[in-house]
């Protein structure tokens, strides 16, 4: 079925939903590897010097990161690596094109065996390299669970819990990657130590707030500002409990991470290949394209994902009620990465019906809530890497009769959100956001289109 063209408004108005979807999709093609990685590969190493180009990575879009490597490095220069992506998402490769790059899968959000043989075999290539050997990192989104590799004194069962527990805390990405680089061997810039005296260039595919490459996949082969100490404070802050001997380690600063003006980093390059804000741009090029005004309020919302929907319904309600602060029609634009808070449940729930779904979801519940059926508006959130939580779904739309089809089928959105589940309330509707995984990871896109 050829996708609908969205040229005029009066094509926007007759399929909102297609053209949210559409604004999504375009999106995400502009922070896919292939479109931007060239600018931004460094030479190889010269025959002459003997030295050997290694690629190591962990991330969402680690595989499609790989293939555009495999595609654009020449024919004629050695290459070899390893990098570690989610389950399910290597991309499927291109006619012709040869692997150079071992891939390996292993489990998000919550660190597996898998990722930690990774992480091993991972620091082991890096063993003994020279001064003349060059070292490409492919670091994206979801690298701090894939590339995992605890502390001494710390065990994969204990990396588990405390993921779990952070995630189900409320605390933000760098709260979280402030822990995980203090209780790895890896993180935190430990990586680029371990590929001393070789040259480390690092091409990123930002999902964080800022795009701090030290944040995105708690930054492995870049230097770390963040203490011993703070990583306490968090731990504390949320009641996350670790092993005596962590606690020790963290107290005395014997778990510190390489530190900015470290002369391991000396020679280093980091190089930005894809940002949300590029994202944001590219669908509100889209949305302009097919007669609407476009504004991005922001790549770097943070907060409780719900509260941070009540926000954006309370500004698509004066958009739509009184055209301020712009003018309707339009398109509302934002990304960033909101958190979900996990709330305690009754003893005796099914497990199935509670804590189905993400930040998108999430989002979109709040919003429908705050909209109460607003005419005119609707809405996309959707997680940029195609998974929204532990889900199959990438996100969900909201409608003006979100809530009737809902209360239609006897569902109350609040005994939703009290249980966060986003999934439960918006799959009877038929409004999830399906992609499958889109092997990159740009991190929240949230659309709200006011008519």
């Amino acid at each position: 079925m050829t996708a609908p063209s969205f040229s005029d408004l009066h094509a926007v108005r007759a399929q909102p939903g297609a053209f949210l979807r559409h604004l999504f999709d375009t999106a995400v093609t502009r922070a896919l590897p292939l479109q931007s990685t060239a600018a931004h590969l460094p030479q190889p190493p010269t025959p002459a010097s003997g030295g050997r180009t290694i690629v190591i990575g962990a991330g969402k879009a680690g595989g499609s990161m790989a293939q555009a490597v495999e595609a654009l490095w020449p024919a004629d220069a050695p290459l070899q690596g390893l990098v570690v992506t989610r389950y399910d998402h290597i991309p499927p490769r291109p006619e012709g094109l040869k692997q150079r790059i071992e891939i390996v899968e292993a489990a998000h959000p919550v660190p597996d065996a898998a990722g930690m043989a990774a992480a091993e075999r991972i620091l082991a290539m890096v063993q003994g390299l020279t001064a003349n050997d060059l070292v490409l990192c492919l670091i994206s989104g979801g690298g701090s669970s894939l590339l995992t590799l605890p502390a001494e004194g710390l065990t994969l069962q204990d990396k588990q819990r405390i993921n779990k527990e952070l995630l189900a805390s409320g605390a933000n990405i760098s709260e979280m990657n402030c822990v995980r680089k203090h209780l790895s061997r890896i993180k935190g810039g430990r990586l680029a130590a371990a590929c001393a005296p070789a040259r480390v260039v690092t091409l990123t595919i930002s999902d964080v707030p800022g795009d701090d490459p030290s944040i995105i996949a708690s930054g492995p082969t870049v230097p770390d500002a963040t203490t011993c100490a703070d990583a306490l404070a968090i731990l504390k802050r949320y009641g996350i409990a670790v092993p005596p001997v962590i606690e020790a380690g963290l107290q005395s600063g014997a778990l510190e991470t390489p530190k900015p003006g470290d002369a391991l980093f000396t020679g280093h390059e980091v190089h930005m290949i894809a940002t949300p804000r590029q994202s944001l741009d590219a669908a509100a090029a889209a949305a302009r394209a097919a007669g609407l005004q476009a504004h991005i309020l922001s790549d770097e919302m943070e907060g409780e994902s719900r509260e941070v929907g009540k926000v954006h319904a309370a500004l698509a309600r004066a958009v739509a009620m009184t055209g301020q602060p712009f003018s309707k029609p339009c398109v509302i634009l934002s990304g960033g990465e909101t958190t979900v808070t996990i709330r305690k449940q009754p003893e005796g729930m099914p497990k199935d019906q509670r804590g189905r779904g993400g930040r998108a979801g999430e989002f979109c519940m709040g919003l429908a809530l705050a909209l109460q059926g607003q005419p005119g508006v609707h809405a996309l959130a959707a997680d940029t890497d195609g998974i929204d939580g532990m889900e199959d779904n990438a996100g969900a739309c909201v409608a003006p009769d979100t809530l009737a089809r809902a209360e239609a089928k006897g569902m109350k959105i609040n005994s939703f959100l009290d249980r966060n589940d986003a999934y439960g309330y918006f799959e009877p509707l038929g409004d999830l956001v399906v992609t499958g995984p889109t092997h990159t990871n740009v991190n929240d896109f949230r659309a709200l289109l006011i008519l």
